[in-house]
């Protein structure tokens, strides 16, 4: 049996979550996407990826660059994909690691954000979680999709 079965399909991309899902997943994928745009292009003041492949390797993760790259692409991406309700499951999961990993960084500072800390990291992966939980909701392309499915099925 394959792992992409049309039942697996529409289980990732099947979702009973209604409007609260969208209005979740549109601001906090934009602000995702904006991140992820500093990293890998220095749009909106960032650093580009060198910059941000310096830091990184500069904070333990290495290599820099590569880490810049997949945790750039992964905001970026995974917020656009966020914004449109498109592979919202696998996209949550893939910006749920993500934000663990950045998490990471700041709990040592404690939790609040004047402090450098992880406040701001763990509000994003808790929506994460629950956008992988849940689904994209009503107003999603995966919904949309899984309708497309279950009409030809």
């Amino acid at each position: 049996m394959s792992i992409l079965s049309i039942q697996n399909v529409k289980a990732i991309l099947s979702s009973q979550a209604g409007f609260a899902a969208t209005l979740v997943r549109v601001p906090v994928g934009l602000i995702l996407a904006a991140h992820g745009s500093q990293k890998l292009f220095g749009w909106m003041g960032g650093y580009g990826l060198e910059g941000t492949g310096q830091w990184m390797a500069s904070v333990g993760f290495e290599p820099g660059y590569l880490m810049a790259l997949m945790a750039g692409s992964a905001e970026f991406f995974g917020g656009l994909a966020l914004v449109l309700g498109l592979l919202t499951r696998p996209a949550a999961l893939v910006l749920a690691f993500m934000l663990a990993m950045a998490m990471t960084l700041h709990v040592g500072n404690g939790l609040f954000m004047s402090n450098n800390g992880y406040e701001y990291a763990l509000t994003l992966l808790v929506v994460s979680l629950a956008l992988l939980i849940q689904g994209g909701g009503k107003f999603s392309v995966d919904q949309l999709i899984a309708a497309k499915i279950n009409h030809n099925a």
